[in-house]
């Protein structure tokens, strides 16, 4: 914008005698320059303002409350409501949550992308919605595409079209995103170049946040439904505590961005949620369900959840600091190792999650808008409630890389069956001495 005002001012002054060519360029770049001013004026009052769309049962119900309390029954009623359907959905199993993470993705990319269609709606941009749905489906492609080969390498192998898919899985990924990609070129409108350019890194943008985002919440889904669920609720229970500390207590000014958010607030929601994160994770580490990995069992045709849980999730005794013991008289404490990682993962929902929030704040305050959409009465839209998780989804992804998950077995034998015939015999071979020395295989080829 602010190079176009600079053109602009220069092209006010004297003109000087120049090639009959450059009077092209000046009206088309006066022209953009026209476009440009419309879109700040467009992005300033273009996007509309989400109506109040509260049920008329709770408007009925609440009407004798001042509009601070009633935001606060509608939504703390609606918050139960959420916690309720996110508690029935772990109860349907982890393909239904894959299904919901999904759908969530695509809710939120469409708030955002409708957001950026508001703005410039009025310039019929040519393909724009059709090309970022495209773009979308590309994305989602390649990364389910990914996640299903090495995850459940078993059941592509046994069927013909998922292995030829598989084999070729990252160049029809680069077609099909290189078609979008010519289709977006041969899109181009003169006098639009800018805006449409803006747009194609709208809606790449949008993408990174959001599917990629979404894309590691699968595979911590994977790696244990605890891993889930875990990291969700501490984000669910700051939020919570957030709110109720900074409602209650909240006098100190947090940050510009969030003008209610206190350090009250923030303060009280972070202790919450580490002991809400340690309790919590004392349950669910008991249950085979919440942390055994999804596997695929070629024998019963089906996806499961079942196996002997690792030391992770094994009670152990642990001996407590000399302050700790003279404090509560304990000199050990029977834990879950999974407990203690737990801490790390409510910090970072407390301390750092809520910056999601906050960038996400400051984008709509770009746009002047109060919500993403009006999806929840009392929250706004969906990309409102989950602008913290996709943060905190990264965070553990890297911190099971980092500190859990070691390689991968199902990638390393796709990697050997892809090897030719006396390769895969001689890894064989070196393997087999290798486990011979270490005692864990008998000279005559039996497990020892």
């Amino acid at each position: 914008m602010t190079e176009v005002r600079h053109r602009g001012a220069r092209d006010t002054e004297p003109p000087q005698q120049q090639p009959s060519e450059d009077k092209g360029s000046d009206s088309e770049l006066k022209g953009e320059k026209d476009v440009a001013s419309d879109t700040e004026t467009k992005v300033a009052s273009g996007v509309p303002v989400p109506a109040d769309d509260t049920p008329e049962v709770l408007n009925k119900a609440l009407s004798g409350l001042s509009s601070r309390w009633k935001n606060w029954w509608v939504r703390g009623i609606l918050t139960l409501a959420m916690i309720s359907f996110f508690f029935l959905i772990i109860y349907l199993g982890p393909m239904v949550l894959m299904m919901i993470v999904l759908c969530v993705q695509i809710k939120c990319f469409h708030e955002i992308i409708t957001i950026g269609y508001s703005v410039y709606h009025s310039y019929h941009l040519p393909w724009f919605r059709t090309l970022s749905w495209y773009f979308l489906l590309c994305v989602n492609y390649f990364f389910y595409g990914e996640t299903v080969t090495d995850y459940f390498f078993s059941l592509v192998q046994r069927e013909e079209p998922l292995r030829i898919l598989s084999k070729y899985h990252r160049f029809i990924s680069f077609a099909l995103y290189l078609t979008g990609f010519c289709m977006f070129v041969l899109s181009l409108v003169k006098k639009h170049y800018r805006l449409q350019f803006y747009m194609f890194g709208w809606t790449h943008v949008t993408l990174l946040i959001v599917v990629t985002q979404s894309h590691l919440i699968i595979h911590n889904l994977f790696e244990g439904m605890i891993w889930f669920i875990v990291p969700i609720s501490c984000v669910i229970c700051n939020d919570i505590m957030a709110y109720m500390f900074g409602f209650f207590f909240g006098r100190t000014p947090l940050i510009k961005l969030s003008p209610k958010k206190t350090w009250e607030g923030f303060i009280g929601g972070l202790f919450a949620t580490i002991v809400f994160g340690i309790m919590f994770s004392y349950v669910m580490a008991g249950y085979r369900y919440f942390v055994c990995p999804v596997e695929f069992n070629n024998d019963s045709n089906r996806f499961q959840v079942d196996c002997e849980p690792s030391d992770l999730f094994q009670l152990q005794d642990y001996i407590l600091p000399a302050i700790l013991q003279s404090f509560t008289g304990w000199t050990t404490v029977r834990l879950y190792p999974f407990q203690i990682h737990s801490i790390a993962l409510s910090s970072f929902a407390s301390i750092m999650g809520p910056f999601g929030g906050f960038f996400a704040s400051g984008f709509k305050r770009a746009f002047k808008i109060k919500d993403f959409a009006n999806t929840i009465p009392g929250h706004g839209g969906i990309m409102d409630r989950f602008d913290c998780q996709y943060l905190m989804a990264t965070f553990v992804n890297v911190y099971i890389a980092s500190f859990i998950r070691g390689p991968n077995p199902s990638k390393v034998i796709q990697q050997l069956l892809a090897l030719r015939p006396d390769q895969q015999l001689s890894i064989f071979n070196s393997l087999k001495a290798h486990l011979t020395e270490k005692g864990l295989l008998a000279l005559g080829g039996a497990a020892a």
